[in-house]
């Protein structure tokens, strides 16, 4: 009894963990029948548990929302306390712990009952935070959708507003969503420029999983990619900084989101950074307390020549008169 209640958990947590599964797949990743699977799957109906079943090509076992929260889990009050914390924590609203939010509310979502989570919405939007650890907040069911379509391999579509202003529609296979404690990324293939790209969700509206699949595709690093999106690719100069300090020295002064840190031999980096003025990249190298040299582009090392000149020129006492 023990054996067959720990397998009845290992399959709840199997359809928690994927969109559909068909039978085989249950029974190989378990080590029983087929026909095991399906007595196991009544027992989680019995239990409460909505698991759907489907026949032909895509369809397989899935796990819905019912009309009762599953009775090892929550009760209906404790459902709703838990869904509003978690996504106040999606939010930003408690650092550190938003991606481990967005995965609890994401599998508490897929089975919370629609009248639990209209009492959830009710509770949200009549809240208002007033500190936050990002400085854009971004939905929590924009988070949930574009989370699940990263699990489920599921085409997104959206609108999208640029660094200029610009709306364009985005048909979208996601792949990842990445954080930096201020912000939240996707990083996503672009079915219509046929590229890779990073997305900021706050920029992001109408943002709706489209009931399709894709093959995934092998895919970039997704946090260095990110990183070098937003470090450096919005920006009209983006420059190359060795400072004559070893890495780990020079990391404790730039934010992962605003610079791209390379090791250069025990005592030296090259730090990678965007900006829109080359006079006030000089300045925020400098502001690291360290010794640099730019490398590159042209514009950022004629800026150190006229900072400099204007500090030295600041710095001579003029005579009194």
């Amino acid at each position: 009894m023990a054996e067959t209640t720990s397998r009845v958990l290992q399959l709840l947590g199997l359809l928690q963990s994927r969109r559909v599964w068909t039978g085989d797949e249950l029974a190989a990743q378990l080590g029983v029948t087929t026909r095991s699977v399906r007595r196991d799957i009544e027992r989680l109906r019995d239990l409460g548990y909505p698991v759907h079943a489907s026949k032909g090509h895509g369809g397989g076992y899935q796990l819905g929302a019912g009309a009762a929260l599953p009775p090892l889990l929550l009760d209906p009050d404790e459902a709703v306390a838990v869904a509003v914390c978690l996504r106040l924590a999606a939010g930003g609203s408690v650092a550190g712990v938003g991606e481990s939010a967005l995965r609890a509310l994401s599998k508490l979502d897929q089975v919370m009952p629609a009248r639990l989570r209209s009492q959830v919405s009710a509770v949200h939007n009549a809240t208002v935070t007033l500190t936050s650890a990002t400085d854009t907040p971004v939905e929590p069911d924009v988070l949930m959708t574009l989370a699940r379509a990263c699990r489920d391999h599921e085409h997104v579509a959206t609108s999208y507003t640029d660094l200029r202003g610009n709306t364009t529609q985005r048909r979208l296979e996601p792949y990842q969503l990445v954080t930096t404690g201020r912000r939240w990324y996707l990083l996503a293939y672009d079915r219509d420029r046929q590229d890779w790209r990073t997305l900021r969700l706050d920029r992001m509206t109408d943002v709706r999983a489209l009931g399709s699949t894709f093959a995934p595709r092998p895919a970039p690093d997704a946090a260095a990619y990110v990183r070098q999106s937003i470090s450096a690719s919005p920006y009209p100069y983006v420059a190359k900084v060795r400072y004559r300090a070893p890495e780990h020295v020079v990391a404790q002064h730039f934010p992962p989101a605003t610079a791209t840190i390379e090791p250069d031999g025990p005592d030296a980096c090259v730090v990678t950074a965007g900006a829109d003025d080359p006079e006030k990249m000089v300045f925020y190298f400098a502001m690291a307390g360290e010794p640099f040299e730019v490398l590159e582009p042209p514009e950022v090392v004629a800026a150190v020549r006229t900072v400099a000149e204007r500090l030295r020129v600041a710095s001579t006492p003029r005579e009194q008169t």
